[in-house]
C-alpha cells in the first residue's frame, strides 16, 4: 500500500425546503391572513477525522455523498424540518483538494477534526415572510436554495503507528512485506525505499498495527542530504520507532563496532533534527540474525548500548511476531497519554 492513499469523490449537499404559500382558514375568518412557513435548510455534507479509519478504503468504493432535503414549510406558520448533516467518516491526516482546481481546502490533522465541504440550500421564506401593512395577502413565497456541490480529492497522510528506520538495506522493506500485503519494490542496492511504504499487521484479537517503512538514511539528513528533511518529516508522525540494524556478515564493514557506528548516524540525525525524535518511544532491532556470527554483533549491541532490543530473521521469521508485540504495547501506553 503506497504512503499515499487517494481517491476523488462528489460531494452534493441538500436543497432548502420551499416556503409555503398559505392564508388561515377559520370559520369566522373567510379571508384571514397569511400562515406559510419557511422551508427547512438542506443538509450539510461534512468530512470528519476519526482515529479508527486508516485507509480511504472505505471511502472511495462510495463515489457520491448526498445529503438530504430540507422539508417544505406548511400552513399555520409551521416550518419545514431542516435535514441533518450528511457526515463522511475519514482517518485523520487526510488532505482535502478541489479536484478541478487543485487548491488545498482543509487538512484535518487531530480526531474529531471536521470541515464543512458542501454547504446546505437555505430553506425558502414562506409568504407570511412578506406581508407589510400595504401588502397584507401576499402569495409570494419563495422556493429552497440549492446545496452546493463539488468534485474533492482526499489525500491520506498516514499517521502510522511504527516507522521502521534504519540504513539503508537493514531489511525494513522485507519485514513489512512478511508482516503485511505491503508490497514494497525490495532489492540489493542504496534507497531501495525510495518513497515511504505502508502495511497493516494484524495481531491476535482482531488488533492491527499500522507500519510505515520509511526511506533509507544517510548522514547528513538532517541538513537535507539524500532524502534529507523528507524523510524526517515522515519519522515525526510516527509514535513508536523500530530502529532496524543489519548485523549479517555480509560486507567488508562486520562486527560490532561497525554496526555501532551506523546506529549512532541514526540517532544523532535523529536529535540534530528533532529533540522530540531523540526521545520518542524506539526499539532497536538487530536483523539478518541467521548466523552464529550475527547473533554475536547482536550481543555485542545490546551490551554497548543500553535499551530494548529486539532480534529477529524475517526471513526465516524468528522473532517477528514477538517484534510486533513489543511495538503493540508501546503503541498503546502512547496513545492513552500521560
Amino acid at each position: 500500500m503506497a504512503f499515499r492513499d487517494e481517491c476523488e469523490i462528489d460531494v452534493v449537499a441538500g436543497k432548502g425546503g420551499d416556503g409555503a404559500a398559505s392564508f388561515r382558514r377559520e370559520k369566522y375568518v373567510p379571508l384571514g391572513g397569511p400562515d406559510g412557513g419557511d422551508g427547512g435548510d438542506g443538509g450539510d455534507v461534512v468530512l470528519e477525522a476519526v482515529p479508527e479509519l486508516n485507509s480511504l478504503l472505505g471511502v472511495a468504493r462510495q463515489p457520491r455523498y448526498e445529503a438530504g432535503k430540507g422539508q417544505p414549510g406548511g400552513p399555520r406558520n409551521k416550518s419545514g424540518r431542516s435535514a441533518e448533516e450528511k457526515v463522511v467518516r475519514v482517518p485523520r491526516g487526510t488532505q482535502v483538494y478541489e479536484a478541478t482546481r487543485g487548491h488545498l481546502l482543509a487538512d484535518l490533522v487531530d480526531p474529531g477534526s471536521r470541515v464543512v465541504i458542501a454547504k446546505g440550500g437555505r430553506g425558502g421564506r414562506g409568504n407570511t415572510r412578506f406581508a407589510t401593512a400595504t401588502h397584507q395577502a401576499p402569495r409570494r413565497a419563495d422556493r429552497g436554495g440549492l446545496g452546493e456541490s463539488r468534485r474533492i480529492r482526499l489525500v491520506l497522510k498516514i499517521f502510522a503507528q511504527v516507522g521502521l528506520l534504519g540504513m539503508p538495506n537493514a531489511g525494513k522493506s522485507t519485514f513489512l512485506s512478511k508482516v503485511s500485503r505491503a508490497r514494497p519494490k525490495i532489492a540489493d542496492y542504496p534507497f531501495t525505499t525510495i518513497s515511504p511504504q505502508v502495511g497493516i499487521a494484524e495481531l491476535p484479537g482482531h488488533r492491527t498495527l499500522v507500519v510505515a517503512d520509511l526511506p533509507g538514511l544517510i548522514e547528513g539528513a538532517a541538513e537535507g542530504h539524500g532524502l534529507g528533511h523528507q524523510f524526517l518529516k515522515h519519522v515525526e508522525r510516527c509514535r513508536v520507532l523500530l530502529h532496524f540494524v543489519d548485523v549479517s556478515a555480509t560486507d567488508e564493514e562486520v562486527g560490532v563496532e561497525a554496526a555501532l557506528a551506523r546506529v549512532r548516524v541514526l540517532d544523532e540525525e535523529l536529535e540534530r533534527y528533532s529533540a522530540d525524535l531523540a526521545t520518542r518511544e524506539r526499539i532497536y532491532v538487530a536483523t539478518k540474525v541467521e548466523s552464529e556470527e550475527a547473533a554475536s554483533v547482536a550481543e555485542g549491541l545490546e551490551r554497548e548500548l543500553p535499551g530494548t532490543w529486539r532480534r529477529i530473521s524475517s526471513h526465516t521469521g524468528e522473532g517477528v511476531e514477538e517484534l510486533l508485540e513489543a511495538a503493540a504495547s508501546l503503541v498503546e501506553v502512547t496513545e492513552a497519554g500521560p
